[in-house]
């Protein structure tokens, strides 16, 4: 059996996706199987994939979602088939260094009282490395109701840990914040994460980027902070984080397109 399990959600993505593998080829730490699932591609992100299990038939595994069916329930696929004592995440148009898994696992095995281990991200175009995120440390379980603790792509989490949640919610009013209500779930149980504090994942982002979150997906954020809040019984005073992201999601279109150009050129 392999002691990493990774899970891919991927979807009209041929052009990123050799680049993606090939990170995961070159990780020091070998002892991995990886999980593909191709969610309803219009391009030829299945047939990349595909040539990847004929070329490491031990290595790789290729399911097909017969049309969209969104991330959570790609990856709900992709967990039910896993076989690792932990469980990789990884998007088919990012990169992972060569040291994410060795460090991963190593933090794991050295330090039981933690589920999940994740790093910062560098966030890169086609010109190079624009920003590079900063973390280090155990997060509050406080901070989970203002946001994610954790990035969600350059995780590893002990498989029990999925198990004991069921996995990612297929819930409509989850959809894009799976991964916090991940984490607000896996809190609950008394899991804990641990985040590093060298990246070791790389991000294609686009800095020049203007569009920003459906209203609706800023809605389901407040939903995730006021489940976060009874979850786990956290002070009523945390209540005031629900409006934060009611208010961007309202903030016309310049004012937010100025804000986030700032915050992506910030290293």
């Amino acid at each position: 059996m392999p002691r990493v399990s990774i899970i891919m959600g991927i979807y009209n993505c041929a052009n990123t996706l050799p680049e993606a593998i090939e990170s995961i080829l070159n990780q020091t730490f070998s002892d991995w199987e990886m999980i593909m699932c191709d969610d309803g591609s219009s391009d030829g992100t299945y047939e990349v994939a595909k040539k990847y299990v004929t070329q490491y038939p031990d290595k790789f595994i290729l399911l097909q979602n017969k049309k969209n069916m969104g991330l959570n329930h790609t990856l709900n696929r992709c967990l039910a088939v896993a076989r690792g004592e932990y469980i990789a995440r990884m998007d088919g148009d990012d990169t992972s260094l060569p040291l994410r898994f060795e460090r991963e696992v190593a933090f794991l095995d050295e330090h039981p009282q933690y589920a999940i281990v994740s790093t910062p991200m560098h966030y890169f175009d086609e010109e190079g490395i624009f920003r590079s995120g900063t973390g280090g440390g155990e997060p509050s379980i406080e901070t989970i109701a203002r946001s994610t603790p954790f990035c969600h792509a350059p995780c590893m989490v002990r498989v029990e840990a999925y198990r004991a949640v069921n996995g990612y919610s297929e819930d409509p009013k989850r959809l894009r914040v799976e991964d916090w209500d991940l984490w607000v779930r896996m809190y609950e149980r008394g899991y804990r994460g641990y985040v590093l504090k060298e990246p070791l994942y790389m991000m294609r982002d686009d800095r020049n980027a203007t569009a920003r979150r459906k209203f609706r997906y800023r809605i389901n954020e407040a939903r995730v902070t006021i489940s976060a809040i009874r979850r786990l019984h956290l002070s009523t005073k945390n209540y005031i984080w629900i409006v934060r992201p009611i208010i961007v999601g309202l903030l016309p279109k310049g004012i937010y397109s100025v804000l986030h150009k700032r915050k992506m050129r910030q290293n």
